[in-house]
Parts: structure tokens; C-alpha cells; sequence
């Protein structure tokens, strides 16, 4: 699915250099759900901004779907975000002046399909998330959790290869994450790549693997005791 070869990313100003990333190097696989750890400024938003394609390394190779990206262009970046990658995040970045099923719908106007196919697959989207009834709500009409399953559904509605999620249940109470973290993992158990940045242990411990960053580099990676028990299963 994506690979990495150390990686590098810098920012300048006039006064400093800051490293955020420094020679990473890793791979994820077709079907993981890995979780991304580390304190603040340890590397893990720039690396997502680097998967998501939303910005380019200094250095380094940068593999995603068998293809060398570290260089593309703005416009050939997009094209691949749009048709592989959706995203979920923190404070939902829902519009509230659209409704749930509008916001749902919005990144399917992009890829001009045909009415009927977007309206099958907002229904379905907005079903297997739960939310069908609250179609004609605004956001601010929603519980956070409610939202956070709107942002879901838009995330995935465009059936991406991989799903980011910067610190999903960060703005949710605890009963309410623990039900995102649940709609991930089935997402996940049904074909999805989910890639997660998270400062959650308990959020962490839903995927298979664990990447753990400080200052800029890869300290451990482990796999996740639900992930080993998952595979005694299979192996008894």
C-alpha cells in the first residue's frame, strides 16, 4: 500500500532549521490498521500531511499503490487523494451550513458519477454509519459523536483505498469514542487501509500495529495485544 525510504522533511525560516522528519523509513501493508504515536512535535502530523499527500518530503522516497510520489506535482497529488485517500479528523471539519447528507455527498461532486450512484451511495454510507434519520440535520444540531460519524461517512463514502484519521476521538467523550474507534475497526475488518495518529493507548491498542515517533524518527514498532490474540485465534 504506501512505503517510506528515508524520509526527510524540513521547515526554514530566516532563523532556524527545524527537522520534523528524519530518515524514516517503514512500510504498510494492503488491510493494516496501524496507529502512529509519540509526544508533541515528535513528526506525526507531518508525517500524515506526507501520506495524505497534502505536502512533499525535502528527501527521501515516498511510495504509494506501487508509485514513486515524492515528487508530484500539486495537481497529480490531488488527483490520487481524491480517487484513494479520505480523511477524518479531530474537530470533524464538517460545513455547517450543509446538511448531514450534503456534507456526505460533497466529496462525490468531484468525481462526476451519475446522480443515481450518489445518491445509492450516500444512502448506504449514511445507513451502515447509523445516521439515515438525521439526514436533513445540520452539524450543530448533532452530539460530537454524532458529527464524528458524519465525518466518517464522508471520509469513506468515495470507497478510498486508505483512511487517515488525525486524533479522531480527540474532541469525543469516552463512550462516544470508544463507538469511532469501533466503526473504524469494521471499516478496517471490511478491506480499508487505516492509518491513525493518535496520543490514545486505548485508541491504539484497535489497530495491529503500533509505529512510535520522537523527534522525527521511528524509536519502536510493535504489534498490539489485540493483534496477537487475533492471531493465536487463527493459529489454534
Amino acid at each position: 500500500m504506501l512505503k517510506t525510504v528515508q524520509l526527510q522533511k524540513k521547515y526554514t525560516t530566516d532563523e532556524v532549521e527545524t527537522t520534523a522528519l528524519n530518515g524514516l523509513s517503514f512500510e504498510i501493508k494492503a488491510g493494516e490498521f496501524v496507529a502512529i504515536m509519540g509526544p508533541s512535535g515528535c513528526g506525526k502530523s507531518t508525517l500524515l500531511n506526507i501520506i495524505g499527500l497534502l505536502d512533499n518530503p525535502n528527501g527521501g522516497e515516498f511510495w504509494f499503490l506501487d508509485q514513486e510520489v515524492s515528487r508530484c506535482t500539486e495537481r497529480q497529488r490531488a488527483d490520487l487523494r481524491k480517487k484513494h485517500i479520505g480523511f477524518v479528523f479531530q474537530s470533524f471539519n464538517l460545513i455547517d451550513e450543509l446538511t448531514v447528507q450534503e456534507n456526505i455527498e460533497l466529496p462525490l461532486l468531484y468525481q462526476k458519477l451519475p446522480s443515481s450512484e450518489v445518491k445509492a451511495r450516500v444512502e448506504q454510507v449514511m445507513e451502515q454509519m447509523q445516521i439515515a434519520h438525521r439526514r436533513n440535520h445540520f452539524p450543530q444540531q448533532l452530539s460530537g459523536g454524532q458529527q464524528q460519524r458524519v465525518a466518517i461517512a464522508r471520509a469513506v463514502v468515495g470507497k478510498p483505498a486508505l483512511l487517515l484519521a488525525d486524533e479522531p476521538t480527540g474532541n469525543l467523550d469516552s463512550a462516544h469514542g470508544r463507538e469511532v474507534m469501533e466503526l473504524l475497526s469494521a471499516l478496517n475488518e471490511a478491506g480499508t487501509t487505516v492509518v491513525m495518529v493518535t496520543h490514545s493507548p486505548s485508541d491504539a491498542d484497535y489497530a495491529h500495529r503500533i509505529i512510535r515517533l520522537l523527534d522525527g524518527q521511528i524509536v519502536t514498532e510493535s504489534i498490539t495485544q489485540r493483534q496477537s490474540e487475533k492471531v493465536l485465534v487463527n493459529e489454534l
